[in-house]
């Protein structure tokens, strides 16, 4: 791989994107364009491949502490790409999804089933049943991810949900639910009793399969 010192002018990232416009970019060079710099040893084009294998592996998710773990990368440059594709997706059309089983939800958190952190997710729905957002609450460690009611329902009452779905990860593998997870979705249920938001479902998922709480009828 050339260094970027070494590269035409008109043929860095950045350059590219004025010239020609940003469509013709790889997906390596528009990394590049975003973090700007590498470091001494290892130039930016370098560091923006290793970024694009983390992209590839979490199919577009990143996740912060993945990108911390690359060469080259601090806190600012990780902030970047994850602030990046946070933009991204707020800003991108969606069609409308709807939620009427479980299953539904799966596409929507797919990438846990890898993370070796434990997510807390809360995904919030309009009377229709239809996603409105679908946000991390919480990033924990391998086998717990503290949550407090006014997180998960900070977010719901802004978006003026009707009702929420919430989901978290179990990296062992075991998606059998714990006494700290049924503890916490007694809590949640008295919470949102309070503030009027109804909890669909607390789905656990792991790359061994998916617990309904409701389906135990845990809600």
């Amino acid at each position: 791989m050339k260094a970027i010192r070494d590269t035409y002018e008109r043929d860095r990232p950045r350059e590219k994107i004025a010239c020609k416009g940003v469509e013709c970019l790889k997906k390596g060079e528009l990394v590049a364009a975003i973090i700007g710099r590498g470091i001494p040893g290892r130039d930016v084009l370098r560091v923006a491949s290793d970024i694009e294998k983390v992209l590839d592996e979490s199919r577009g998710n990143p996740g912060y502490e993945d990108l911390l773990n690359i060469e080259g990368v601090g806190t600012s440059k990780s902030s970047q790409i994850v602030a990046s594709f946070e933009l991204a997706k707020r800003y991108m059309p969606r069609e409308a999804v709807k939620i009427s089983k479980p299953q539904d939800v799966l596409p929507l958190v797919d990438y846990l089933k890898e993370k070796k952190q434990e997510y807390f997710i809360c995904v919030t729905l309009n009377g229709a049943g239809e996603v409105i957002e679908n946000r991390v609450i919480t990033v924990g460690t391998l086998n717990h991810s503290p949550v407090h009611p006014r997180e998960v329902f900070a977010d719901a009452i802004s978006d003026r949900a009707a009702s929420v779905i919430l989901i978290h990860n179990h990296p062992s593998g075991n998606p059998e639910p714990s006494a700290d997870d049924i503890a916490v979705t007694e809590r949640l249920l008295k919470s949102a009793e309070i503030v009027g938001i109804g909890i669909l479902d607390h789905i656990i998922v792991s790359k061994n399969g998916m617990v309904s709480l409701r389906e135990r009828g845990y809600i």
